[in-house]
């Protein structure tokens, strides 16, 4: 069983100890110690990492420990090189992830009591990601009362109340001493390791945390969602906690300086933009539709029948015709468009590719032309790529490659090759 040093002190970076065996882990060296720092994934919080430095190696011959993870009764060091069992080692951890995770953890703690105490909303999950980490409450949450939960952890930061450590046996817990008011009922049974922040929290907790809330720093709550019929809560603390206020610095004076008005200014800026790209869009759809139109006429009027097709446009009005173009600065939307323009009258079908490859195709037929557009497309892109879908009488796709005007002579083909 490894002795885990960090239960008692959190604080410890450097240590001695022995390999008791030394193994594979899902194929990567291993090794267990009779005594540990590093902290193995649990409860939330990431594992630790750092260095095994074997005594009759040397400096030269450290071995990073790239992960943690918990057994049943032990640790189980994960190793960048293989270590002889029966050495004896220095290890050292990552103190400034260790310390970081610290912060991450008491914050949760005070974030978590500051809920339950103002509000009753229990946290049921949490996890700390490399950013920010997250808590999910029973229930929602407005606004205001998650600016409350804020500022009441926040003062027990600057309140630099004690972190104790403690272990209880509920089991002989006597009725003489005063009941243990824990936030949460623990899962396990048996012994429990108690964190306690004085007159505020008292959790069953086997992760690491700081002695004291003030080196916590600062709890910034990054924002809110609703989650499984309650609401997840994203947050930074202390290091995190600066590095996201900076960022949101940055944004924030980067997009003043681009529109040119006071912070405060920002939201109503910002709708503003809005509302006059809804309204552009608007206006440069009818735009879109009446060019279409006239795009439509133009392709129409103009010399775009094979003699096949001449031929068969006077063989009787059943016969279709056959409209293939490349389109020069329109989009899928705009070549949609036009090709809805085109068959919008009797006896057309209609295949109109962008310039730029990948080419962007619009496939359209007549409703009284039999021919399938979406097996003309899918035809198409069997040949040059690309996806795409649609109806029998209309479909889009993209991403064709290849020479163009071959692309474009395949689509001729198929069209008049389709029974009309």
């Amino acid at each position: 069983m490894t002795a885990r040093i960090y239960y008692t002190d959190p604080y410890c970076r450097r240590f001695e100890a022995v390999v008791t065996k030394a193994f594979e882990h899902d194929g990567r060296p291993a090794a267990l110690l009779d005594r540990t720092a590093f902290y193995p994934s649990s409860g939330g919080q990431p594992f630790d990492t750092g260095h095994l430095l074997p005594h009759e190696l040397g400096h030269a011959g450290a071995i990073d420990v790239v992960e943690t993870v918990d057994g049943a009764d032990d640790v189980v060091h994960v190793l960048s090189a293989p270590i002889g069992q029966g050495a004896t080692v220095s290890g050292e951890i990552d103190w400034n992830r260790r310390f970081d995770h610290m912060q991450q953890h008491t914050g949760q703690h005070l974030l978590s009591a500051a809920f339950d105490r103002l509000f009753d909303n229990r946290t049921m999950s949490f996890h700390m990601g490399a950013d920010t980490a997250t808590i999910d409450l029973l229930r929602e949450t407005s606004t205001e009362q998650i600016s409350r939960a804020e500022d009441e952890a926040n003062h027990v930061v600057w309140e630099n109340r004690e972190v104790s450590i403690r272990f209880v046996d509920p089991a002989r817990h006597g009725p003489a001493e005063p009941p243990l008011q824990l936030r949460k009922e623990p899962a396990r049974e048996g012994i429990l390791r108690l964190i306690e922040v004085t007159g505020f929290d008292l959790s069953a907790c086997g992760g690491t945390h700081v002695a004291r809330t003030g080196a916590i720093g600062m709890i910034t709550v990054a924002g809110a969602e609703k989650f499984k019929g309650g609401t997840r809560i994203t947050f930074a603390c202390g290091g995190r906690a600066l590095r996201l206020l900076r960022t949101l610095r940055e944004s924030v004076a980067g997009s003043v300086r681009a529109l040119s008005v006071l912070p405060q200014e920002l939201p109503a800026a910002i709708e503003r933009m809005h509302v006059d790209a809804r309204d552009l869009r608007k206006t440069i759809k009818r735009f879109q539709e009446t060019l279409a139109g006239h795009e439509a006429a133009r392709l129409l009027a103009g010399p775009a029948l094979s003699d096949q097709a001449r031929n068969a446009k006077a063989d009787g009005p059943a016969s279709a015709r056959v409209v293939v173009e490349a389109l020069e600065g329109w989009d899928a939307n705009g070549l949609k468009a036009i090709a809805s323009a085109i068959t919008a009258g009797s006896c057309v079908a209609a295949a109109l590719f962008s310039t730029t490859s990948p080419f962007a195709v619009v496939i359209a037929t007549s409703a009284d032309v039999p021919v399938d557009a979406s097996a003309i497309l899918r035809a198409l892109t069997e040949r040059f790529g690309g996806r795409g879908g649609g109806k029998p009488d209309l479909a889009q796709g993209g991403g064709l490659t290849g020479d163009a005007a071959e692309i474009r002579r395949a689509a001729q083909e198929l069209l008049e090759a389709s029974p009309r």
